[in-house]
């Protein structure tokens, strides 16, 4: 049996005496961060922009050469995306590392196995995957998840915590025509492994604040703000904060997630689950009697002026969270009481 050599590169930061190895099949911003750098990054699947760096010497190879977070003025002043650079070879690179992005748990990359797999929705389930032993992540962190045949890895947020038998769940939403979601649904089976490599993510659970906690999600991000609340449950230390979760759907066969709370010790006087649909005409098969409208319009109307006193959560799709980021600078809530990870 063959073994593969994997070389490793010498990463130099411009202006600076600090410097981390990065192997060749690594990116420069995941090295960074494996390293207790912190490089400014989001999306990590080179959608958002956030991970840009100088290439001052030496060359990298791109895992994604068409990432549009990359323009062309970029790429003319040697600009490249963190996330998505591999090094051909020992590089520097200028960048401007914040305490903020260095995550408490390093990422690590690792073999897990499909364990089980339950229907929460017509189109959303939950995976659990048994890892060879614990990995410790954040409440709200998230995972890139490598499927076969598919090029580059998805990142999606883990639901549960890292207490759970080494276990990682992930409630995963099918994407129409999505190559990433096609091969999980389609493909993956039980008892397959697959490469993850996490944790990551800056919208974990703050729990050294004691405010009350807004979780506002639609689709699968309830994963992240499901693990929240259960890393609220679960700390002695915020037995005073409530937990309100709003989350919105198209139509009633799009909402899930009660059950999950209703599972957690004082579920109606410190943890309250808002559903919410936004076309009722669109599913005639369920009937709904709750709410109709927009997630965050409900958020606001539940808490109203008390809103901008929260810490504040959210996950879903692209318009989801420009709703939410409009209504809230609207509410003048403080951005530092808003996590959200950039999600594409």
């Amino acid at each position: 049996m063959e073994t593969t050599i994997v070389a490793h590169y010498k990463i130099a930061l411009a202006g600076s005496e600090q410097q981390f190895t990065c192997a060749e099949d690594d990116t420069i911003l995941r090295a960074a961060l494996r390293a207790g750098i912190g490089m400014p990054y989001e999306c990590n699947v080179g959608s958002c922009g956030t991970c840009k760096i100088e290439l001052v010497s030496g060359e990298v190879t791109s895992n994604w050469p068409q990432a549009p977070a990359l323009g062309e003025r970029d790429i003319a002043r040697g600009r490249v995306l963190g996330c998505q650079s591999r090094p051909n070879g020992d590089c520097t690179v200028k960048a401007r590392p914040g305490p903020q992005y260095v995550s408490a748990c390093p990422p690590q990359r690792f073999a897990a196995t499909l364990i089980e797999v339950r229907e929460l929705t017509h189109d959303i389930r939950q995976f659990r995957f048994q890892l060879a032993e614990v990995v410790n992540f954040l409440p709200g962190q998230y995972a890139l998840l490598q499927f076969p045949g598919v090029d580059g890895p998805r990142a999606y947020s883990m639901s549960n915590l890292d207490t759970d038998h080494a276990c990682w769940d992930f409630q995963i939403k099918r994407t129409p025509d999505g190559a990433g979601t096609g091969a999980l649904f389609d493909r993956v089976k039980i008892g397959d492994s697959l490469q993850i490599d996490g944790p990551y993510g800056l919208a974990y659970l703050r729990s050294d604040s004691p405010r009350d906690i807004a979780c506002i999600a639609g689709g699968s991000g309830l994963a992240p703000v499901v693990s929240i609340a259960r890393g609220v449950a679960a700390n002695p230390a915020m037995d005073g904060v409530k937990v309100h979760l709003f989350y919105g759907g198209r139509a009633a066969r799009d909402i899930c997630g009660e059950d999950l709370l209703q599972a957690l010790p004082g579920y109606g006087e410190r943890f309250f689950f808002h559903p919410i649909i936004s076309m009722p005409d669109a599913d005639s098969a369920q009937q709904w009697a709750g709410k109709v409208g927009y997630v965050h319009e409900l958020a606001l109307e539940v808490l109203g002026a008390t809103l901008a006193e929260h810490e504040i959560y959210f996950a879903g799709p692209p318009l989801m969270a420009q709703a939410v980021q409009k209504m809230l600078m609207q509410e003048k809530v403080p951005g530092g009481q808003v996590h959200y990870d950039a999600f594409y």
